[in-house]
């Protein structure tokens, strides 16, 4: 029985790297898939699914309007699997269509993406599929506190924790860092202590 699954997970965890290595594992079996990424997110182009590993690969593109279960029947034959890397992006109808799709249509659906924004509250298309996928998994990352990271922080230009602001801020990836619960309340947080090298300048 074809299953609409999640994987979700703090930034930088590799799920946009384990997206593309499912693909390739149902390609080198001669079987096809089909991949979908946010289309505002253009972070390594528009239809790019790119990895912090330096892989990346075309993919088609969602919007708010885009009708999964049309695209599926217009331009797919044979499909073995349809990947969606950046699934917090969807609607919850949208997540409603690949559910059906995997239920009714017998197409296995991954989704990959965050459960939660920078406020630790969820994306509408994330909460959707924490209560309709067939099968939830939580992929692991780590804090700079060694704990394990569930929350995402987002940090100003001058390395100052944000609190407000608009849900989405695409091409910022540079500025949020995983981060575990605790250092997520933590009101002393050291912004130097969970930034990349180079980040911030």
């Amino acid at each position: 029985m074809s299953k609409l699954y999640f994987r979700y997970a703090a930034m930088n965890a590799g799920k946009s790297t384990a997206l593309l290595q499912v693909a390739h594992n149902y390609e080198e079996r001669g079987m096809r898939v089909r991949l979908f990424t946010a289309a505002l997110d253009d972070r390594t182009g528009t239809g790019v699914i790119g990895s912090r590993l330096g892989l990346q690969r075309s993919a088609d593109t969602f919007g708010s309007h885009t009708e999964f279960r049309r695209a599926h029947l217009e331009a797919s034959s044979a499909l073995a699997c349809v990947l969606i890397d950046e699934a917090q992006f969807l609607t919850p109808e949208q997540v409603r269509q690949l559910h059906r799709m995997a239920h009714c249509e017998h197409i296995p659906v991954i989704c990959y993406g965050l459960r939660s924004d920078f406020r630790g509250e969820a994306f509408p298309g994330a909460a959707m599929l924490l209560t309709l996928a067939d099968d939830v998994e939580e992929m692991k990352s780590i804090c700079a506190c060694a704990r394990k990271a569930t929350m995402n922080l987002r940090f100003d230009a001058q390395g100052r924790c944000v609190t407000e602001g608009a849900q989405v801020e695409i091409g910022g990836n540079e500025r949020y860092r995983a981060v575990c619960p605790a250092c997520f309340y933590a009101d002393d947080v050291d912004a130097d202590a969970l930034r990349a090298p180079g980040l911030f300048g």
